[in-house]
């Protein structure tokens, strides 16, 4: 997966989705091994400046970027809460993966059922 989007995997993010990722390739920093306890600020700020997706089953990071104006990382996945078998969130982000160009700078809100978008605000020192 060379050149494929980095990860950092929110501390809810399930641990057996988190290793199938890695399996697969991915670059995954998981919050639960190295952030644990982090408040989401901290969270969205590493993902941020890491240029990794956040991957996260708490909608409290919407809030964040489009009510409180915190700069945004490259993107934000908001699975929905569902009965997902613990591998099934890797096979959804790894799906995602697979297209980055669809992804990236967009807040995601993603279900079995359908993937609602919403472009994430720019911040004013965006990427360089």
């Amino acid at each position: 997966m060379t050149g494929a989007a980095k990860l950092l995997a929110n501390e809810n993010f399930p641990g057996p989705a988190v290793r199938l990722l890695r399996e697969k390739g991915a670059d995954v920093l998981w919050a639960s091994e190295s952030m644990a306890g982090a408040p989401d600020v901290e969270v969205l700020v590493r993902a941020r400046a890491e240029c990794r997706w956040l991957l996260t089953y708490d909608r409290d990071y919407g809030e964040l970027v489009f009510s409180r104006g915190l700069p945004p990382p490259p993107a934000i996945v908001y699975l929905r809460q569902e009965a997902y078998p613990p591998p099934r969130p890797a096979e959804l982000i790894l799906q995602l993966m697979a297209e980055p160009e669809c992804v990236e700078g967009l807040f995601l809100v993603v279900s079995e059922r359908a993937i609602r978008v919403r472009r994430l605000p720019r911040a004013l020192d965006a990427r360089a």
